[in-house]
């Protein structure tokens, strides 16, 4: 089964050209000869990719495929707790679907709402991804990163959000709405927006690629980040309206906007609240899969508490023999712990220290988020931490927030949080008892000053508005990373870990130990744990040395 529908999604690519003609020839001259070479026959790549990967008989199985939302509303709700449920759906857009409200019912889904193309908030929040200089279809996270910089009490703001609202999306009480297309070129252009007239309108040229940030740019970022928040929240309000039902599941990649889906469960619209933990396309697979098992089958679904998402740790696993084979072709220098109970005493003891470990254990995380099997440690309550992940480790903008992930059962002693969050996928308000007192006029100070400014007692995953993406974790779904983190807290007193993803800018997460071990000596991590196992770099370093040195003696 594929999660999509090409023929309807070459259908909207011929209507959308048709209807804005004469416009967008350029674009329609590249687009259609790749969609007649490749996208169009996707059957057939499908069957050839089945063929390289082994003999198979063609005739003992269907080629199945689903629309695009169908995938993604599946995706949230059969691996949900829930029996009953509403699922609200928004992302780009699928074959001409943006936005979808269906009801989920047992083991059935009816579609009840949708918005179509080209009236798509994901696209709006590209669009301001791009103009602000960030990577379309990857960047959005920066932008909901860079929001919070933005001066919330100005009038700046307030002009922004009122330019957005009169001039790009008309927004409706039920959380329908309609882009303005004469700013946007998406439909049939190269680029998302028209530049000159965006430019006119916030009066700003659209920002480069890494040039500097100002608080104009902030600004801009939060104006969007709220406009973003009304849509989705009317969105829900209308779905538990039209569904009458007490639950909701989210998927599609808006629902990646921890932000918003942190305002849906304190705004208690909803008993409970679950989010697909790949709720981007990513999860397209998953949702598709389910939906032909228990929609094209019928067969029976049986719901599984927290949820059947297994922690979303579904990726590989690597047993001891590989990683030994690993440190053999690397000549990675390592030490085996037999007790892991040990070895998570060991490494809270060196993250207690000041250390930054990098930490792979078990099976890889399902889904964008590295919630705690591949995934770079730290103390949150060192106040430089967050500078020396970002430029000495990640390599990214130093701007950019870092996760807590915090022991379940202590989770509401330091935030406000309403409802567990075992994926990363809400943001919510530190706790006022351990915030720190902010000057007068803090609003207004320049990014840089107000970036590194000490905010509470755990300053290094603090954002600057005194919110924190929170990763919960317990005992059930996710044992090992629980056990390090109550071994810091037996020791340290603080229940809390830095928790990103373990991979540097521009790389995915690594995979396998041989991926992290080559992480580990490009930045300045400072110990590996694999599985048992346990890598200290200066010891790799003295090693590397040495070898270095019999080397030119030998020769």
């Amino acid at each position: 089964v594929f999660y999509d529908k090409p023929f309807l999604k070459f259908e909207r690519l011929l209507e959308t050209y048709y209807a804005f003609a004469p416009k967008g020839i350029r674009s329609f001259i590249q687009a259609i000869p790749v969609w007649l070479k490749e996208k169009i026959f996707l059957r057939k790549q499908i069957y050839d990719g089945l063929a390289e990967v082994g003999d198979y008989e063609k005739g003992t199985f269907k080629l199945l495929f689903t629309e695009h939302h169908l995938s993604h509303a599946a995706s949230a709700f059969y691996p949900s707790p829930f029996e009953e449920a509403v699922i609200l759906t928004m992302d780009g857009v699928g074959e001409w679907a943006t936005t979808s409200i269906a009801l989920g019912q047992g083991k059935d889904i009816k579609m009840l709402r949708e918005i179509h193309f080209p009236h798509s908030l994901g696209l709006l929040y590209s669009a301001f991804t791009y103009f602000l200089g960030f990577k379309v279809n990857s960047g959005e996270y920066k932008l909901m990163g860079l929001a919070p910089y933005g001066n919330p009490d100005s009038d700046r703001v307030s002009t922004f959000i009122d330019l957005i609202k009169d001039h790009l999306i008309a927004i409706f009480p039920n959380g329908s709405f309609q882009l303005n297309m004469d700013y946007f070129t998406f439909a049939t252009g190269l680029r998302m927006i028209d530049d000159r007239k965006w430019e006119k309108l916030f009066g700003i040229e659209k920002r480069k690629p890494e040039s500097k940030l100002e608080q104009i740019h902030c600004d801009i970022g939060i104006a969007i980040q709220k406009v973003t928040e009304e849509v989705v929240l009317l969105l829900a309000k209308h779905a538990k309206e039209i569904s009458g039902s007490n639950k909701l599941c989210l998927a599609g990649g808006v629902a990646l906007n921890c932000v918003a889906n942190g305002k849906i469960i304190n705004e208690k619209i909803f008993e409970e609240v679950f989010i697909q933990p790949a709720a981007g396309d990513a999860g397209g697979s998953l949702g598709s899969a389910l939906s032909i098992y228990h929609q094209y089958f019928d067969w029976e679904r049986k719901v599984q508490l927290p949820d059947s998402m297994f922690g979303s740790l579904l990726g590989p696993s690597y047993s001891d023999k590989e990683i030994e084979l690993m440190m053999r072709r690397k000549e990675a220098v390592g030490k085996k712990t037999d007790n892991f109970k040990n070895l998570c005493k060991e490494v809270a003891a060196l993250i207690n220290n000041g250390n930054i470990i990098g930490w792979m254990q078990g099976r890889m995380e399902y889904g964008p988020r590295a919630l705690g099997a591949r995934s770079i440690l730290a103390d949150p309550r060192k106040p430089d931490m967050q500078k020396k992940l970002n430029l000495n480790i990640k390599y990214r903008e130093s701007f950019r927030p870092f996760a807590p992930a915090v022991l379940e059962e202590k989770a509401k002693e330091l935030f406000k949080i309403n409802q567990m969050s075992p994926y990363m996928l809400q943001v919510h308000a530190v706790n006022e008892a351990i915030r720190n007192q902010l000057p007068d006029g803090y609003s207004a100070l320049p990014l840089r000053e107000k970036l590194y400014y000490q905010r509470s007692s755990l300053p290094s995953i603090t954002h600057i508005d005194f919110s924190a993406r929170v990763q919960t974790v317990n005992e059930k779904q996710n044992p090992k990373f629980y056990h390090l983190i109550k071994a810091f807290d037996e020791l340290s007193g603080c229940p809390v870990l830095i928790n990103t993803s373990f991979n540097v800018r521009g790389e995915p997460i690594v995979c396998s130990p041989e991926d992290a071990f080559n992480c580990f000596m490009q930045t300045e991590m400072d110990y590996l744990v694999i599985g048992n196992y346990i890598f200290d770099k200066r010891d790799q370093i003295e090693f590397d040395q040495q070898e270095k040195k019999r080397k030119f003696t030998l020769d």
